[in-house]
């Protein structure tokens, strides 16, 4: 297994890792609105915050020579399920090749975010 890391994504809160790659898999941290120059919470609303997610994401995937094309599952979380059609548009702006998917709404999330993502990816 393989520590993956970029100061292009928040660094983890917690004992975690941002990624692991193992084998021809990598398994990414679930990724928050977290601006990384800032440690702050980026955006107000659903829309804003999952563009900072997907940004988050994207760094971890290409630190660990991957890519949103390449993703082959995500979990999402929601902390309000009326915020799907919103967090979709943004979505699909990234994951256009619709890898197999779960949505599910949370009663909180960390640092009190809207949204927070996990991916597979191949590499």
């Amino acid at each position: 297994m393989e520590k993956i890391y970029t100061d292009k994504a928040p660094a983890a809160i917690g004992p975690y890792s941002q990624a692991i790659k193992a084998g021809n898999l990598l398994f990414t941290s679930g990724q928050i609105p977290i601006d990384p120059k800032t440690g702050e919470v980026s955006g107000e609303d659903i829309t804003a915050q999952t563009e900072q997610v997907m940004k988050n994401l994207g760094a971890v995937l290409a630190e660990a020579g991957a890519s949103f094309t390449k993703v082959v599952k995500t979990t999402c979380f929601l902390s309000d399920m009326a915020s799907f059609a919103a967090f979709n548009e943004v979505y699909a702006k990234y994951f256009t090749e619709k890898p197999a998917r779960s949505c599910v709404a949370v009663k909180a999330l960390p640092k009190g975010v809207l949204v927070e993502v996990e991916a597979i990816a191949e590499l």
